[in-house]
Formats: C-alpha cells, structure tokens, sequence
C-alpha cells in the first residue's frame, strides 16, 4: 500500500485563497477595514441589540456565513455578516466627515 506524501510543497504555499466579502453597497471589504452597522442586530445572550450606526474597526475577512470576525465594544468578539455593514472611507475615521462633506464646505465643487 503507497504511503501518501507528507512533504511541504512550496509551489503550492503561493496558491493562498483570498477571502470575497462586499458590503451592502457591493464595495469589497478587507481585512483591516471600517464598517458601520446598517440595521439593529440583535446578539443571543446580551439584553440588548448592536445599534444601526455603530461603528467596527479593523474587520478581519472570515470563511463561513458569518464573514466578518471583529470586537464591539460593550459586546466583545463576534461575528458579523457583510450583508448588514456599510465600509467606510479612512477619511471620515480619522476626520469624522465624508470628503463630499469637505468639498461642499469649502465650495470646491
């Protein structure tokens, strides 16, 4: 009976499979990136649900139906579906307000 090969093959450590994840708007997520919550979800065990609005930090991409693994503050790890997040733009986590915001405020447009 041959015995099966158990030796590390390098070609095929190249071959990594990237995960797909889109937002409810068909943006691509990523792992490290920004979600807002679009709809209140409720959390089995917690006496209350995520708010629509809350906003999740360095989302890590994840096999599975829950596709979003990440901590909530106040509920701690979980997963999440990418199909209730919203991503959003680094600019508006470090400033607090969208770009077109910026451009309608100082009238570049």
């Amino acid at each position: 009976m041959p015995r099966p090969s158990l030796n590390w093959n390098p070609s095929l450590a190249d071959e990594t499979e990237q995960i797909e994840a889109f937002d409810v708007n068909g943006n691509v997520l990523s792992d490290g990136d920004s979600v807002v919550v679009i709809k209140d979800l409720p959390v089995k065990g917690a006496p209350k649900p995520v708010k629509a609005g809350t906003k999740v930090k360095n989302i890590r991409l994840v096999e599975g139906d829950h596709n979003i693994s990440c901590k909530i503050d106040g509920f701690g790890a979980m997963g999440l579906k990418s199909e209730f997040e919203k991503s959003i733009s680094p600019f508006i986590v470090i400033f607090g307000i969208s770009p077109a915001d910026v451009l309608l405020r100082f009238k570049i447009v």
